[in-house]
């Protein structure tokens, strides 16, 4: 391996080397637990609060109204059960989209088990929902609204702002899981008018295991988990100090830096764009060319398979996911890439590429060249591309 090139940003991404020292001190000299009274432990608390405040600081929110939790998932879980729960009165009836992550999607799934009725709103060609699918999908009954702002595959940036309005005339709840966006885009939540808000640490330079969820004042959600009082008895356990710590200095970090990292990705992104496209011929980028995380990038390249393809890059040191779940053993393609109406035998063969501030100009170079390499090796293996291209020549 000449080369290491890590392409799988949202997946993870590293952790800052400032989020690590900030958060060491916590592990062993700021140890003490936050609910305890005595002196000692004012200095744990003190960070807790400090990351409360720097974490609503790059969205706009109260402090208050930030309560942490392990991470998206939970996020996700908390808002979608705690809100059905709670508002299950006025009715069961909630919208999403067909293309959230799964762990909305399985959640959907779960209340749908315990009586709820859910309406997956029907994406177009670029992953974008339609404004009137969602004032047509609502009813009398509908109590919560949960749209992603960002495609985790495609990228795909949804009209946060607009369905945020659509909800708040209605008087329904708006969810938004922003695992993917959160310290990538701009965001806030009274703009917008986001009642709930999931993110998660490690997608924005923080670590692994915390993540929050931002519940506007007034919106009745109850624990989650139950125990003790901590997170203003919304959430018990004992709070994940050097985590917390962690993911404030990484949001404070995010913010500090927002346009010019925004900016310089945008260029890599276009320019990674541009390059596989004219020089890789059948294939398709996948979700909306513009209005999509300055990071993401998705490609569907027609007669190969993206676990040959994976495989193969891994070899030339570059770290990439596929658009098709084949990679956990799955024989179905993404769920995301059918909604936008790919084919399978397209879906199988794509590609997730998701860069850093880290990425250079000459990481995306040698990345297209070892996909130009490998792409033309796979499709001359390919039964389906000799074919294609035979009759393509008899018909000429």
């Amino acid at each position: 391996m000449s080369r290491f090139v890590y392409l799988d940003n949202a997946a993870t991404t590293k952790t800052h080397p400032e989020v690590v020292e900030a958060m060491l001190p916590y592990f062993t000299e700021k140890y003490g637990n936050p609910s305890a009274i005595y002196d000692f432990a004012s200095q744990s608390r003190s960070g807790v609060t400090t990351a409360r405040e720097q974490i609503a600081s790059l969205i706009g929110a109260r402090t208050e109204d930030i309560y942490f939790t392990a991470g998206g998932s939970e996020a996700d879980n908390w808002a979608l059960k705690a809100a059905v729960e709670a508002y299950g009165n006025k009715g069961k009836h909630v919208i999403t989209t067909a293309i959230e992550h799964h762990a909305i999607l399985h959640t959907a799934d779960y209340l749908e088990k315990q009586g709820c009725e859910v309406t997956y709103l029907p994406v177009d060609e670029y992953g974008m929902i339609r404004l009137s699918d969602l004032e047509a999908a609502i009813r009398p009954d509908t109590i919560l609204v949960s749209v992603m702002f960002a495609n985790n595959e495609i990228g795909t940036v949804q009209p946060i702002k607009e369905i945020g309005a659509i909800a708040k005339k209605h008087g329904i709840l708006f969810h938004t899981d922003a695992v993917q966006a959160y310290g990538h885009v701009p965001i806030n939540v009274d703009e917008m008018n986001i009642d709930m808000l999931s993110a998660s640490g490690h997608k924005f330079n923080g670590p692994k295991g915390i993540g929050f969820l931002y519940i506007r004042k007034g919106v009745k959600i109850r624990s989650f988990v139950h125990g003790g009082a901590q997170e203003r008895k919304r959430r018990a356990g004992t709070e994940n100090v050097p985590g917390i710590v962690g993911m404030g200095k990484a949001a404070q970090l995010a913010k500090d830096s927002l346009d010019e990292r925004m900016k310089y990705e945008i260029g890599l992104r276009d320019y990674l764009i541009d390059q596989v496209m004219q020089k890789i011929p059948f294939t398709r980028l996948n979700g909306h060319r513009y209005d999509r995380l300055p990071n993401n990038v998705n490609f569907s390249f027609q007669f190969i398979e993206g676990e040959s393809l994976l495989i193969m890059l891994d070899m030339a040191g570059i770290c990439a996911s596929s658009g098709s779940a084949c990679t956990s053993g799955s024989l179905d393609p993404s769920h995301v890439l059918l909604a936008i109406g790919l084919p399978h035998e397209i879906a199988h063969g794509s590609l997730r590429l998701t860069l850093s501030e880290e990425t250079t100009k000459e990481d995306i170079d040698y990345v297209v060249e070892n996909l130009v390499q490998i792409v033309e090796r796979l499709r001359s293996m390919s039964p389906l591309y000799e074919d294609y291209m035979k009759k393509a020549t008899e018909t000429k």
